[in-house]
């Protein structure tokens, strides 16, 4: 069958009739408006079914990521209270009389100098304060045999209270990355965080002489030191990428294909659009340098900021600039005003996020960082 033959075959000439106070009026649909028509049902369609795969996939990742969470979560709590339960029989055979009160004041006191060098570093961890504050065990009728080896028993319930915290925090971290589009392990290099005789010694036997404390603790303070070494990476990592908002203002277009607000027709659209009034602060959302002040054809008053590793993100249709190239920034800081410069329909700021040469969807970004913060307060 030829074409014209199947043209005519699948959008033949069609007659419209249409009867409006005692009048009829006839219209003839060519072949060839058909087949337009059918090309822009065809492309609406595609797109739509486009972006509902796209919302189903993200959602379905993010539960996974979420239930892969909670389950390492269980985990580490199931293992604290075994441990719990190890100690709390240790310290019913525990008594006085093994060694003398000197010796095992001496041991205590090391341990503790052990566990300054490690909770030292979690100084500034959100929620750390609050999750590893020790526990005063109660003097009541206790010996002073008693006392010291309940010191000793919080010592060990502290240690482990740390390990769990700091692989917990790792773990959100990891998920904030994943919700971001990111590989975690290309940003964990464990214990490269951490210095001094908890990085230099890897064997427990080595760390146990650096340290003055019996090998069995020192392998306790090794494990905890690689859980916060890694924790400390992801955090430092995170720290900065653009996972914070640019303005406070309410967000009126996504990122992906939707139709070209001058001309109509669908076009990829590469970053997220946040309106507000005329001259809302527009603030940095990650530490960098800036790359670009300037006009950009179609972007109107442009900000460029370089994270590094490859982020880089764009800030476009600004009314005013309020820093130059070469500048330092940190992450919130006032960068410019928004307006309506540039290829623009109203006051408002396109925002882009790149990675690599390649534009990436902002709101994966927007949405670790959110997660981030619920997960600190």
């Amino acid at each position: 069958m030829t074409s014209g033959g199947w043209i005519r075959r699948w959008f033949p000439e069609r007659q419209i009739y249409l009867r409006s106070n005692g009048e009829i009026r006839g219209y003839a649909v060519s072949s060839r408006k058909q087949m337009i028509l059918a090309g822009v049902a065809a492309v609406v369609g595609g797109w739509t079914l486009l972006a509902s795969a796209s919302v189903a996939i993200d959602a379905v990742s993010t539960r996974a990521d979420q239930e892969r969470a909670a389950q390492d979560r269980a985990a580490a709590e199931r293992a604290n209270a075994d441990l719990q339960a190890r100690l709390d029989s240790a310290v019913m055979r525990m008594s006085t009389t093994t060694g003398s009160l000197d010796d095992i004041a001496r041991t205590v006191e090391r341990r503790h100098a052990a566990l300054t060098q490690v909770m030292g570093q979690f100084r500034g961890v959100p929620g750390a304060r609050a999750a590893l504050r020790p526990v005063r065990p109660a003097s009541g009728d206790l010996t002073p045999g008693q006392r010291i080896m309940a010191v000793r028993l919080d010592q060990e319930r502290l240690i482990a209270r740390a390990e769990t915290f700091a692989q917990s925090r790792a773990e959100r971290l990891r998920l904030a990355f994943r919700l971001a589009g990111l590989n975690p392990a290309a940003y964990a290099a464990a214990g490269a965080a951490l210095g001094g005789p908890l990085v230099e010694a890897r064997d427990p036997r080595a760390l146990a002489a650096i340290l003055d404390v019996d090998e069995a603790f020192a392998l306790r303070i090794r494990q905890a030191a690689d859980s916060l070494g890694e924790m400390r990476d992801l955090a430092d990592a995170a720290d900065a990428l653009p996972l914070s908002r640019p303005a406070h203002a309410r967000t009126t277009s996504g990122y992906g294909v939707r139709f070209d607000p001058f001309n109509g027709r669908p076009a990829l659209h590469q970053g997220q659009d946040f309106a507000a009034p005329l001259n809302t602060p527009i603030l940095a959302t990650a530490p960098g340098v800036v790359s670009f002040t300037g006009v950009r054809s179609g972007y109107g008053n442009t900000v460029e900021i370089d994270h590094g590793r490859g982020f880089k993100t764009r800030f476009a249709h600004l009314n005013a600039i309020a820093v130059q190239p070469g500048q330092a920034i940190a992450v919130g800081q006032r960068i410019g005003a928004m307006g309506t410069t540039g290829r623009s329909t109203g006051v408002h700021l396109h925002y882009e996020v790149w990675v690599d040469g390649r534009p990436q969807n902002p709101a994966r970004f927007l949405k670790a960082g959110d997660y981030l913060v619920q997960q600190d307060h």
